[in-house]
């Protein structure tokens, strides 16, 4: 009897200790996402990044605290679904590697494969997964969940604000610091959206918005059930960092994300009543939707998105004698070398009076190989070419269709390749092409079936009803939403990880008959 009791206590024990560890790794995110750990010294210094190679120690820490216990080895043997995953990842991930390994393309680097780093992709995308699982059994409290949220957005948030206030924010679009601050916004209308809008010291704005705009319903819930200056400050500072970050999902993402959470609030007062009223806290919630709304047409998304479409328009008017010129040497060399040359020579000359990205021509997919295809890109409306998303998908659809192998649908070309070309700014799209159907499945499905699954028991029990549990399904549905509209999520440890804690801690909390 006193051996099993300390063994018990011995588990418990550990148990707290691998929850403690967990805890501080998921705050300790932004902190791995400086911009400097992946540009410059910092990012050379090893063959890959520094914050990679933390993590998966840490990961591996947790793990090897958690399996030291011989109850959760006995739990894992027991899930039979969970084992037959296990081993679908590993047969497909084996399958890949084999099938990636041979490729044709026009370009003689084959767009910098390497097995190494593919493997190493195929590593950190099940790391999350593995954060899922240890978040659900580890079950953390109401209190500890709150810590890790309100933490995750005050570190983000305080270093934009602060950084744009002394104007020394990196920017959201280009390189370099901005060039002012949020209050001369209001006094000077021709600043430019890139020098305008920032992102603190992280590495992609893209990235933060997605996470912000995750993070809206939660930190509205916190306002809405724990009304404080704290809370109030929070969602205030989220609410600034938002609009200087200056990307769409970003505006998006706090003027919908908002008006959405206090519809939800008004569900769980009016309909579910498992909340009490609170003015002060929807006058608070309110107040944010009216000032950012006051503020955005100073800001740089709507400066961002007035400046593209006049750049398309005057792109569009001012090809007259580019397009005569072309016309006339296309008339001259229909076919053969002479017409490869005769456009290679013209896209160098004239590729900015069509507005095309001098790193999609020259880098992602070299206009000297395939001068064709960037005729054809260059042959649509100014509106298209200037579509980062749209150019990004036609280099891959190309290089696709060269390599011409079916199996590519099914296992990909390559994460390697995709990002040497460009990572394509949509999420499950992206994995697509970089680990075909199956593996964005395997890897990316599990994220939208938790979801699906959490979804499912909200509908079917009432007992799961809550505002906490509606807060957190919505907060992974907007997760979803922005990494499929601007990409640059799933692929990205930051985000997965914290999206990864978010949705172990509601698997946790749907499967439990007391919540925590």
């Amino acid at each position: 009897m006193r051996e099993k009791t300390r063994t018990v206590k011995e588990f418990v024990l550990m148990r707290e200790k691998t929850r403690t560890v967990l805890f501080w790794f998921i705050l300790m995110q932004p902190f791995l996402d400086l911009y400097w750990f992946y540009h410059g010294k910092l990012a050379d210094m090893l063959p890959f990044t520094l914050p990679t190679i933390i993590r998966i120690a840490a990961v591996f820490v947790i793990f090897c605290m958690f399996f030291s216990q011989k109850q959760n080895w006995q739990k894992l043997g027991r899930d039979k679904w969970l084992i037959v995953y296990l081993v679908l990842l590993i047969v497909y991930s084996i399958v890949h590697l084999i099938h990636v390994k041979n490729f044709n393309s026009v370009n003689p680097t084959d767009y910098g494969y390497s097995t190494v780093s593919e493997i190493f992709y195929l590593i950190r995308m099940g790391m999350p997964l593995l954060v899922i699982f240890f978040t659900k059994e580890l079950h953390f409290t109401k209190e500890q969940f709150r810590y890790v949220i309100e933490g995750i957005s005050g570190l983000f948030s305080f270093t934009i604000v602060i950084s744009n206030l002394f104007v020394i924010s990196l920017r959201s679009y280009e390189t370099g610091p901005i060039s002012a601050n949020i209050f001369e916004w209001f006094f000077n209308p021709n600043i430019g959206y890139s020098h305008m809008a920032s992102k603190g010291f992280f590495n992609f704005a893209n990235m933060v918005s997605a996470l912000f705009f995750m993070l809206v319903p939660l930190m509205l819930y916190f306002l809405f059930n724990h009304f404080n200056w704290k809370t109030v400050t929070l969602n205030v500072v989220q609410a600034l960092a938002m609009i200087e970050l200056g990307t769409k999902v970003a505006l998006i993402g706090l003027i919908g994300g908002v008006i959405i959470g206090i519809l939800l609030y008004a569900f769980h007062l009016f309909i579910v009543r498992d909340v009490k009223k609170s003015g002060k806290a929807l006058l608070v919630a309110l107040l944010i939707e009216a000032g950012a709304l006051a503020i955005i047409p100073f800001g740089p998304a709507v400066q961002r998105y007035n400046y593209e479409k006049l750049l398309a328009q005057q792109s569009d008017n001012s090809l007259t004698q580019a397009k005569q010129e072309l016309t006339n040497g296309l008339k001259k060399y229909p076919t053969g070398q002479k017409r490869k040359e005769f456009l290679t020579d013209f896209i160098a000359e004239h590729y900015q009076d069509y507005a095309l990205n001098k790193k999609f021509i020259t880098k992602s997919y070299p206009y000297k190989y395939d001068p064709e295809f960037w005729l054809k890109i260059m042959n649509e409306p100014g509106t298209a070419r200037m579509q980062n998303r749209h150019v990004e998908q036609a280099m891959l659809d190309q290089v696709v269709k060269t390599n011409n192998n079916e199996l590519d649908k099914l296992l990909g070309i390559s994460y390697t390749r995709e990002t040497n070309i460009f990572n394509l700014e949509r999420d499950f799209t992206s994995q697509i092409y970089s680990l075909g159907w199956i593996g964005m499945l395997l890897f990316i499905g599990p994220y939208v079936v938790i979801m699906l699954y959490a979804l499912f028991k909200w509908l079917t029990d009432r007992s799961k009803q809550t505002y906490l549990i509606s807060s957190m399904l919505l907060s992974i549905a907007f997760m979803l939403f922005a990494a499929f509209m601007s990409g640059n999520v799933m692929d990205f440890l930051t985000a997965s990880f914290i999206l990864a804690f978010t949705q172990g801690s509601l698997l946790a909390a749907v499967n439990e008959k007391k919540l925590f």
